[in-house]
């Protein structure tokens, strides 16, 4: 996977890294050549050489969770760029490691690369403080969202019930014309819209809470293996 965005403004590239196919993105201002790069971890000789590759500069870090697979390059990164790291203010408390110096966000805000304008949302129930990142009309989701899928919530900090309001209301909020670049290559396509993730992701059609919960907790990981596929709605 490589470039899967180029705007007026940016562009998005995209690297599948690690064994749990962890996908890491650099969101490149094309007016600066400053470049954001979203959840490093594995590779970092690869992402840096993407990086050198494109003309760009690493000058800032984005992170959708605080989990192991999303974070363990960041050390690897800025001993290479004078990058500042990004994250909402409830992650970092999840996380509770002593950071330098990070930029601790709220949902809502906007995170400036250039002359590209980067929205953080807080999408809650994989941790208490997952984000994802909209871009123009692409979202890079982390592990709140999957194509045909969503992230687990029966580790450290997960709770289902609030995944089904995450997932509901990105489901309502975002254009149907929304990209969606998910955290990990789980499914038979890379990436995704949101109208299809409506139609055919059966975590985004449940009404009822308690029905979703029931799936995400003890039906899924029974009856479906990766790579996902679409499930239209019953």
């Amino acid at each position: 996977m490589s470039e899967v965005a180029n705007a007026e403004t940016y562009r998005i590239e995209a690297l599948e890294l690690g064994p749990m196919e962890n996908f890491i993105y650099l969101i490149i201002d094309n007016a600066t050549q400053q470049a954001a790069v979203v959840d490093p971890a594995w590779d970092v000789p690869e992402i840096i050489q993407l990086a050198k590759d494109k003309g760009v500069i690493i000058s800032d870090i984005l992170l959708t969770h605080s989990h192991h697979d999303h974070i363990n390059g960041i050390e690897q990164v800025l001993n290479k760029y004078d990058a500042q790291l990004h994250l909402l203010k409830p992650e970092a408390q999840f996380w509770g490691q002593q950071l330098n110096l990070p930029t601790l966000h709220h949902g809502g805000d906007i995170i400036k690369l250039g002359k590209t304008n980067i929205e953080i949302l807080h999408t809650p129930g994989h941790t208490p403080g997952s984000a994802c990142y909209h871009v123009h009309d692409h979202l890079i989701t982390g592990d709140t969202m999957f194509v045909w899928g969503c992230g687990r919530c029966d580790l450290a900090g997960g709770d289902p019930e609030v995944m089904h309001n995450t997932l509901k209301h990105l489901g309502e909020d975002m254009p149907g014309n929304t990209i969606i670049l998910p955290g990990h290559n789980y499914a038979d396509s890379e990436t995704s819209t949101m109208s299809a993730q409506v139609e055919g992701n059966p975590f985004m059609h449940f009404d009822k809470k308690e029905d979703f919960v029931e799936y995400r907790m003890h039906i899924h990981d029974k009856t479906r293996e990766s790579p996902y596929h679409a499930e239209p709605k019953k």
